[in-house]
């Protein structure tokens, strides 16, 4: 369909959509003033039950997902209370006449009831489904970009193989590098002797006392097995005393002993 016949089309549809608010809007006005409706408020009710219809019919040609889903229930609850408040119009004669007053809209008093709650609870439900639906609408992010169509893909080439010539040089394989030598461990502990070694000069100004096998470990950084075994012998050095040396044989002695 071209652009001037849509648009025909559009402008068709608001016509009849016009016509058949201001049938509806008849109905809804004198409702309106049964059940207590000024004549200011009169006039603006039917723009509450309809207007709110189409909103929720633009709503659901926007909105997707839940949002859609409840918008339809809007459009279909307000459209079957206005087609409620239309036949109870037709039913009740006496509603033709503005001057009437307020009237009972059916003769059965919880029937009559059930009619005035929805009369009088469509202008606080459009309030309320109405700013919901605004707030949905205004929030709705539509896709953003099309998925672009891939483009074709060039056709495969047939691909021969080269022959190799003669004349030219085979590849030499690259050689490993060797893996390094995996080096020595490091060498064992210290002997005995070394440590002792270390523990005379570190503990030469230390007293008999502090010769622990703790301290002794600290000072020179050795195991406990070795520290208890230096403690002892730096302890028997520390305590044996020494013996006093042999007495010089004169020189005529040696010789008449020889």
């Amino acid at each position: 369909m071209n652009r001037p016949a849509k648009t025909l089309l559009v402008g068709a549809l608001v016509v009849v959509v016009g016509l058949a608010f201001r049938v509806s809007w008849n109905a809804q006005r004198d409702i309106a003033r049964t059940v207590g409706a000024d004549a200011t408020a009169a006039l603006l009710y039917p723009f509450v039950v309809d207007g709110l219809m189409a909103l929720a019919l633009v709503a659901t040609l926007v909105l997707t997902g839940t949002d859609r889903k409840f918008a339809l229930r809007v459009l279909a609850g307000y459209t079957a209370a206005s087609l409620v408040l239309n036949y109870v119009h037709g039913l009740v004669p006496a509603l033709h006449n503005g001057t009437a007053g307020r009237l009972q809209l059916a003769d059965w008093a919880p029937a009559n009831w059930s009619l005035v709650l929805l009369a009088t609870s469509l202008p606080v439900g459009s309030i309320f489904f109405g700013s919901d639906l605004v707030a949905k609408i205004l929030h709705h992010r539509p896709a953003d970009v099309a998925p672009v169509a891939e483009a074709p893909a060039p056709a495969a080439q047939s691909v021969v193989p080269a022959v190799p010539s003669e004349a030219e040089p085979k590849p030499v394989p690259r050689k490993r590098p060797a893996k390094p030598a995996p080096k020595a461990p490091p060498s064992g502990r210290r002997s005995v002797d070394d440590v002792l070694a270390d523990a005379r000069t570190a503990t030469a100004d230390w007293p008999v006392t502090d010769l622990t096998a703790d301290r002794i470990r600290t000072a020179v950084k050795c195991g406990a097995g070795h520290a208890r075994t230096v403690r002892d012998v730096l302890r028997a050095e520390r305590t044996t005393p020494e013996l006093p040396a042999a007495p010089a044989v004169p020189a005529e002695s040696e010789a008449v002993a020889a």
